[in-house]
């Protein structure tokens, strides 16, 4: 009994030791666990805090990166008004060049047109200046041939007052014609029948007309003679063979009296047309009677 007694208490104080010993090790263990959790809760205090760190940079990322994607839109955007832009421009530039190639064609053609143009009026001015410088000419001439004209107007206004009366009984006939006096005198009027010397009569006819001749200085004086067409008689063929030889000695006859009267013999001539110019048929009396004739004509000089 005794010994179960000891056996009891030491296995009491076993029992207790070991309750000890459990004791021991659990709170050397809580001390472990308290050391450890200490720890853990340091460690996750210090996780919290850099995890809120982070949360935060990554808030700020996230609003940095809102506001970027907002400037990447707006950017976008502007890119592709920038693109519309300059698909605008580049066309607008492309359609400059097409209509700058255009206009350089029509300028170029313009400007061929345009030195053929010059050319062609160059010539046309130096046609007109040819045209003018002949113009200015021919106006001189026509203002001389106009002074002329008067000069023959006024010769033949005075020649037609003073041979009235030969112009009268149809004698003498004066005409004018561009410039040009015809005093036609019958040779009846002038000489005898089948002669070539002027008669009385004649050189006094002639003495109205000389007194006008004398003035006249800026012309030439033709005298012409004329005869019909009858052949010249046995008795006068021997010193006229011919109607020249007769008509060349009644206009030389003529052209002398003139010269001995005063007339410049510069200015004379004597021309013998004989038969060969008739102003009427030569089939009768009349016609013969006009055919016969001396012109005094007065011509522009040489």
């Amino acid at each position: 009994m005794f010994v179960a007694k000891r056996r009891v208490v030491v296995t009491k104080r076993i029992v207790l030791s070991f309750l000890v010993v459990l004791l021991a090790a659990g709170l050397s263990a809580c001390s472990v666990m308290q050391s450890t959790y200490q720890k853990k809760a340091d460690e996750a205090d210090t996780l919290t805090k850099r995890l809120a760190v982070l949360q935060k940079k990554n808030d700020d990322l996230i609003a940095e990166n809102a506001v970027l994607k907002a400037d990447l839109g707006r950017m976008t955007l502007h890119e592709e008004k920038l693109t519309t832009d300059l698909s605008y421009v580049t066309d607008q530039r492309d359609k400059a060049v097409a209509d700058k190639e255009q206009l350089d064609k029509i300028l170029k053609s313009k400007s061929d047109s345009l030195s053929q143009s010059i050319v062609e009026l160059r010539g046309k001015v130096a046609d007109l200046d040819a045209e003018n410088t002949r113009l200015k000419a021919e106006n001189a001439e026509l203002a001389k041939a106009k002074e002329q004209v008067q000069k023959v107007s006024s010769t033949y206004e005075n020649m037609l007052e003073k041979m009235k009366s030969e112009i009268s009984r149809g004698q003498v006939t004066i005409s004018e014609l561009k410039g040009k006096l015809t005093v036609n005198m019958v040779d009846s009027i002038l000489f005898d029948s089948g002669k070539a010397e002027v008669k009385k009569g004649g050189l006094e006819v002639l003495g109205k007309v000389i007194s006008i001749l004398k003035d006249v200085n800026d012309k030439s004086i033709r005298i012409e003679g004329h005869t019909d067409n009858v052949q010249i008689s046995r008795g006068l063929a021997q010193r006229y063979p011919t109607n020249w030889e007769l008509s060349a000695a009644r206009a030389i006859n003529v052209a002398r009296y003139l010269q001995d009267e005063g007339v410049d013999p510069g200015q004379l001539s004597a021309v013998a047309y004989g038969e060969w110019k008739p102003v009427a048929k030569n089939d009768t009396p009349e016609g013969r009677a006009k055919n016969r004739r001396i012109e005094i004509v007065l011509v522009p000089k040489e």
